[in-house]
C-alpha cells in the first residue's frame, strides 16, 4: 500500500514492490473443479502482457472503451488492471455496439458481435486455455497473450483524474476508485495479508471491491469463487478454514 498510489494500476505496482510472492487473487470454479492460484508476481506478469496485448496488437489508446462482458474470473481481473494500465475504460456489461473494443466471454460472442472495433475472446477454460475452435470474428486471448512482453510502459502516463471504470451505470475515474475501494476495505476490515472470500458478480462496484479492489487497496488477497452454489453442504466452512478466509461475502 502507498498513499501515493491514485489509479489501479498504481496498486499493482506497489504490491508487487512490497511482496511479489504473495497471494493475490486464488480462483475456484465450482462447475469444473479448477483452482488456480496467482502470487502478485504472477499477476503482474499476466496483466503487463495483456497491457501490451491492449496497446500494441490492438492499438487501444487512453480514453478508449473497452466493454468486457465477462464473469467474475480471474482473467476478468487481469483485464481490469490490464485496461488501467493503458488508460482505456473498462465498461463493465457495458453496450458493446458503442464500444472502441469488447473483450467477451464464451456465452456472450452473439452480443458482443454488435462491436465494430476489435474483439477479443476468452474461453475461460482451466489453465487459461484456448478456445478448441476459435470463434469466428475473435482473436482468441490465449493464443495472442503469450507472446507479449512481460513488461509494459505506457505510451501516455494514464491520468487519474480521467474515467476508468464503468460498472452498473456508475463512472469512477481511477483516483476515485481507489479511494472508494480503500473507504470498502476499512468498513469491512480488510487490512495488509488479509484473505477475502467473494462468490458475488463482477456487475456491480459492491461485485469488484470485494473480489478485486478492495483487497487490492488494503495489501490483502481474495478468494474469488465462481458457481458457488455447486458447492455441497459444508464446503464453504471447509473452503473457508483451507483458504485462510477472514471476511466472507458469498
Amino acid at each position: 500500500m502507498n498513499a501515493n498510489d491514485r489509479t489501479p494500476a498504481d496498486l499493482l505496482r506497489s504490491a508487487l514492490a512490497s511482496d511479489p510472492g504473495r497471494p493475490l487473487v486464488t480462483f475456484y470454479d465450482d462447475a469444473t473443479g479448477e483452482r488456480v492460484e496467482l502470487s502478485v508476481a504472477t499477476f503482474a506478469n499476466w496483466v503487463a502482457k495483456t497491457a501490451n496485448l491492449l496497446q500494441g496488437d490492438l492499438a487501444a489508446e487512453p480514453g478508449d472503451r473497452a466493454v468486457l462482458l465477462l464473469p467474475a474470473h480471474w482473467q476478468t481481473a487481469v483485464w481490469l488492471l490490464a485496461c488501467s494500465s493503458v488508460g482505456v475504460v473498462a465498461d463493465v456489461g457495458g453496450d458493446p455496439a458503442s464500444a472502441d473494443l469488447v473483450v467477451s466471454g464464451p456465452d456472450s460472442l452473439d452480443a458482443a458481435r454488435a462491436c465494430s472495433g476489435e474483439r477479443v475472446a476468452l474461453a475461460l477454460r482451466p489453465l487459461g486455455g484456448r478456445f478448441p475452435q476459435p470463434p469466428a470474428g475473435f482473436a482468441d486471448y490465449a493464443v495472442e497473450v503469450p507472446g507479449q512482453g512481460d513488461r509494459f510502459a505506457p505510451y501516455a502516463p494514464v491520468d487519474p483524474d480521467e474515467t476508468a471504470l464503468v460498472v452498473d451505470g456508475v463512472e469512477l475515474t481511477g483516483s476515485e476508485l481507489v479511494e472508494r475501494a480503500r473507504a470498502d476495505a476499512g468498513r469491512l476490515g480488510i487490512g495488509p495479508g488479509a484473505r477475502v472470500l467473494s462468490g458475488q458478480s463482477y456487475a456491480t462496484w459492491d461485485g469488484l471491491s470485494v473480489g478485486l479492489y478492495g483487497a487490492l487497496a488494503a495489501g490483502g488477497s481474495v478468494v474469488l469463487c465462481r458457481n458457488l452454489d455447486r458447492l455441497g453442504e459444508g464446503g464453504l466452512e471447509k473452503r473457508v478454514e483451507d483458504e485462510r478466509v477472514g471476511v466472507i461475502r458469498p
